[in-house]
């Protein structure tokens, strides 16, 4: 399993290329899912799990790895289906969310595939409010469904939503009433924990699902303005995984085009792993902040608000 591990150099080749390393996996039966194998650290067979007592019914355990604690996550149970039930034949993903390793567990491991976010869409509409998912997308004429982990975490360690009183008194002597932050995310709820966050502080914003909706959202913006809207948008804050065009390749396009290029960028992402430097520096963005941290998000905000006034 070890070989799906790519070197940093391999993975910032892809960026702003608008393309993904998208890991299939199963739960129970043959329907197939997909993670992006940034977020992957390693996949391994099942080991011997230790019973957590008082955690969440969905926690199956914790594996000692390497002299590591790693609560175990039924990704199945976590999304409203049955139990994986043959830990012996079942998988764990080692994953890097917010700063923090977890496991996923999951019935079965199939391969890697490299692929174009123009090819990953929106769940169909329809699915109503309770689903579990970011995305679909085709592999071998096969629907692949993309899980909603930011909603997986809210369910289970619901995160602390509150900016502190002191940002808050910080932003009510800056004046926001008529600037714009465009916030771009896949993540139902983690467009709604922004929101909240930035609105707690006085920040009007913009929410749109994805990367390609955010820039056609700006394009029209300077249309409107006539030119740079940095001084009505100064800030975009971005999701990295999206469908249709992600954060880095949206980054891209917006440094590219000079009514758009002012304005700043912060990148806003569950993939916390250790090849955000680097990828921040290629596309051009100003800042990298790991979900979910109200104040070092308003904090951020903020800084590059006042960096305009």
């Amino acid at each position: 399993m070890s070989k799906f591990m790519a070197s940093v150099d391999q993975r910032t080749n892809l960026v702003g290329q608008n393309r993904l390393e998208l890991l299939i996996f199963r739960l129970n039966g043959e329907q197939p899912y997909g993670i992006n194998v940034f977020k992957v650290r390693e996949v391994l067979q099942c080991p011997q799990l230790t019973e957590m007592p008082g955690a969440s019914p969905h926690v199956r355990g914790i594996a000692h790895l390497r002299g590591e604690a790693i609560t175990v996550i039924d990704l199945s149970q976590a999304t409203g289906g049955p139990a994986i039930q043959d830990l012996k034949k079942a998988f764990i993903l080692v994953t890097e969310y917010n700063r923090t390793t977890q496991g996923f567990l999951v019935g079965g491991v199939d391969r890697i595939v490299n692929i174009n976010w123009e090819q990953i869409s929106p769940p169909p509409k329809g699915a109503g409010r309770n689903h579990y998912l970011t995305a679909v997308t085709k592999v071998d004429d096969r629907l692949v469904q993309v899980i909603d982990v930011e909603k997986v975490f809210a369910e289970i360690s619901p995160p602390d939503e509150e900016v502190s009183e002191s940002l808050k008194k910080e932003a009510a002597q800056m004046n926001l009433a008529d600037l714009v932050v465009l916030v771009a995310d896949d993540s139902a709820v983690a467009r709604g924990q922004v929101k909240r966050a930035l609105t707690s502080i006085g920040v009007n914003i913009e929410l749109v699902n994805d990367g390609r909706q955010a820039l056609q959202w700006l394009e029209k913006k300077a249309e409107e303005l006539g030119g740079d809207i940095s001084k009505k948008v100064p800030l975009l804050i971005s999701d990295i995984e999206m469908p249709e065009m992600d954060g880095y390749t949206l980054t891209a396009q917006v440094k590219a085009n000079p009514d758009l290029r002012n304005m700043h960028v912060v990148l806003h992402s569950s993939l916390s792993g250790v090849f955000n430097e680097a990828m921040v520096k290629k596309v051009g963005a100003d800042q990298f902040i790991a979900k979910f941290h109200p104040d070092e998000l308003a904090a951020a905000v903020e800084h590059w608000m006042k960096a305009d006034s």
